[in-house]
């Protein structure tokens, strides 16, 4: 009888509540009676719901930012997409955002193996929402033509990016091998300049690695990682073995331009140099949601320099915060760029995508990368230097991690 009387209370309170709804002139669809698009709208909805690290949904009510997009005409997927990417901007995280099917399959070839374009990491600025470079590819026709990290793209082909998305951006920025594509770009203390790039097959490979010889004869294993894709940490354990064979006594790993790409793979690789500790912590919206740890044995044990600038970003930051924290490495050049969220992709019915932002980093010693970056033990500025100019005499951080190297083994000679 209770059970009975608890049932008819709640039918109650939902039919009350049905009321206030309709009250409010706010139309509640039927599961059923959801079209394709609504579906798909309800879908982004309830993963972002379920994973999104700001519990507030910036400030706002969530529920709805949901009858608001169902609420708009949705003719077709365009009007649905159209919709979800409005109700993901008043998130107001350029990390959070809607693929459709042709982004969401580029998105995937990025991480793995090569792309046509002309070679660009970018970002919007959270604060600016202006499209800022994080740093072009190595060896990339952007690099070639002389774009640099930090740098704005005001325009792509003669359209303002200022209300494009980035993958949008993206997009306008890939096309045929051979084929010119014309950016205004914005740097601090210059004049707006256009600046013309030859598109070209973009190939990922992550690592150079070669030995060197200090002034005083040390050998020293000189390795620059590229970005963090899915052959990183394999080829980085391939080049340190070499490199250990052929009799390196030290390290400079250079991770200056390295704009990040997979967190496993970032993680992977401060394993190849820490015996333990910590590598990162992520931060869900509940608190710590968990570590990763490093197991050991490392390739080497040898002394470590790291080189960072403001291209360095996020699995590349998590790899200079782990081994400074733990007292690996020392880190020379400028304070990194500071991103330090986490997304994961998710698939949506029709074969579009959708990047969530779920988490953040911190590293060992609980520091929050976003934003704020990672500042080197020792801070040394340098000006722009060409690629043929890197880890030469012409390259001022390089030379002040080779004199740091030196100064330790001399060090740990006289004891």
């Amino acid at each position: 009888m209770g059970f009975f009387m608890h049932k008819q209370v709640f039918r109650l309170g939902f039919s009350l509540l049905m009321a206030f709804w309709l009250a409010l002139g706010i139309l509640i669809p039927s599961a059923t009676a959801l079209s394709e698009e609504q579906k798909l709208i309800s879908e982004v909805w309830r993963i972002v719901n379920r994973t999104y690290l700001d519990e507030t949904f910036n400030h706002q009510n969530w529920a709805m930012a949901r009858q608001k997009a169902l609420s708009a005409p949705l003719n077709n997927h365009q009007a649905a997409y159209g919709a979800i990417q409005k109700m993901l901007k008043s998130l107001d995280d350029p990390f959070t955002r809607f693929l459709d099917p042709e982004q969401y399959r580029s998105l995937q070839v990025n991480t793995s193996g090569e792309l046509m374009g002309v070679g660009l990491q970018i970002a919007l600025n959270s604060e600016t929402g202006k499209l800022e470079v994080i740093s072009p590819i190595a060896g990339s026709p952007a690099e070639k033509a002389g774009i640099r990290p930090r740098d704005r793209i005001i325009k792509i082909e003669g359209i303002s990016t200022e209300n494009l998305t980035l993958d949008e951006a993206a997009t306008r920025m890939r096309g045929p091998i051979g084929s010119l594509v014309t950016l205004l770009i914005e740097r601090d203390g210059e004049a707006q300049t256009e600046i013309r790039v030859t598109r070209d097959r973009i190939a990922l490979n992550p690592v150079v690695a070669e030995l060197r010889r200090s002034p005083q004869n040390q050998p020293i294993g000189y390795v620059r990682l590229n970005q963090f894709n899915a052959n990183a940490s394999t080829e980085l354990a391939h080049a340190i073995s070499s490199l250990e064979k052929q009799g390196a006594a030290a390290y400079i790993l250079d991770l200056r331009n390295n704009p990040g790409g997979l967190l496993q793979a970032g993680i992977e690789t401060a394993r190849l140099w820490l015996d333990s500790g910590t590598v990162v912590y992520t931060v869900n919206r509940q608190g710590i949601q968990g570590s990763f740890e490093a197991s050991g044995p490392p390739l080497t044990t040898d002394p470590l320099v790291i080189l960072v600038n403001k291209g360095t970003a996020s699995a590349s930051e998590i790899l200079a915060g782990a081994l400074q924290d733990n007292g690996r490495a020392q880190l020379v050049g400028e304070t990194t760029f500071g991103k330090g969220l986490i997304q994961s992709l998710f698939e949506l019915s029709d074969g579009s995508g959708l990047a969530v932002t779920i988490a953040k980093y911190e590293t060992p010693k609980h520091r929050d990368i976003n934003k704020l970056g990672i500042k080197p033990d020792k801070v040394i500025t340098q000006e722009a230097i060409t690629r043929e100019q890197i880890a030469t005499e012409a390259d001022q951080q390089y030379q002040a991690a080779i004199e740091l190297l030196t100064k330790k083994s001399v060090v740990a000679e006289a004891e």
